[in-house]
């Protein structure tokens, strides 16, 4: 058996050399895939997302309170107790034309609180004069609506002193007796001193357009029937009365 030389040799410990090179190269590389598990084991796991918010359920809008009209309040005649100025003025807008009266609280307070209240609330819109006595009264003050009327109907007032003659152009509760008087008035169409006597207090007096007060129509004198008036209200006096003149707004200025 010859021998290696030398050059053989030579050639054969570096490829041997660079075999274990390789070899020792592979084996210090890990795995692709086991790398890049180790790194995800690694990485902390991601939160859990969080819990979904339940919102309360919609608040259902609470109700506007109900207005009171001013119908409703006449209905209530005890809770309408208003004070009148110490003076003041109302317009009447009629079928007719306007007249103007102006209000002396100290006159007759009573009286005058509740003209105030009902003029206020509108309580004569719409009354007819049902009563027209040449040369001595023009009445009116039975409302349009006969459920209004009712409710006023037993709302009755104690007695001001007399501190007014009843002259003519005065404004004057009318009255069945002592502490009776509710709604309805009266304007005296001359001078009525002798209602003085019999407790009628004026409150006011026609300043402005006596002249319509005496024009409202009068043809049916006193044939309307009060008790028809209140039970039925305009409904009784359109059909009967069709020509009955009547306050279409009254008005504090």
């Amino acid at each position: 058996m010859s021998k290696p030389n030398f050059f053989t040799l030579r050639m054969m410990v570096p490829a041997a050399a660079v075999i274990c090179l390789l070899l020792a190269g592979c084996a210090k590389q890990p795995e692709p895939a086991k790398e890049a598990a180790q790194e995800r084991a690694a990485e902390p796991a991601p939160a859990p997302p969080p819990p979904p918010v339940e919102e309360a359920p919609a608040k259902p809008p609470e109700p506007e309170p109900k207005k009171e009209t001013p119908r409703m309040s006449l209905l209530n005649p005890g809770a309408l107790k208003d004070k009148a100025p110490a003076s003041f003025k109302v317009r009447a807008t009629t079928s007719v034309g306007d007249f103007v009266i102006q209000v002396t609280r100290g006159w007759a307070p009573v009286g005058a609180d509740r003209f105030y209240t009902l003029v206020k609330y509108g309580f004569y819109n719409e009354a007819r004069f049902f009563r027209v006595v040449p040369n001595f009264v023009v009445q009116f003050g039975l409302p349009a609506d006969p459920a209004v009327a009712r409710a006023w109907s037993t709302a009755t007032l104690r007695d001001d002193p007399v501190t007014q003659s009843n002259r003519k152009g005065t404004l004057v509760f009318a009255t069945a007796g002592l502490n009776t008087r509710t709604t309805q008035l009266f304007i005296n169409l001359k001078d009525n001193a002798f209602l003085d006597s019999q407790g009628f207090s004026p409150f006011g007096e026609v300043v402005e357009g006596m002249e319509v007060v005496e024009a409202i129509f009068s043809g049916y004198g006193e044939a309307p029937d009060q008790g028809a008036i209140t039970n039925q209200g305009n409904a009784y006096l359109k059909s009967r009365f069709p020509k009955l003149d009547f306050i279409k707004t009254a008005v504090v200025e």
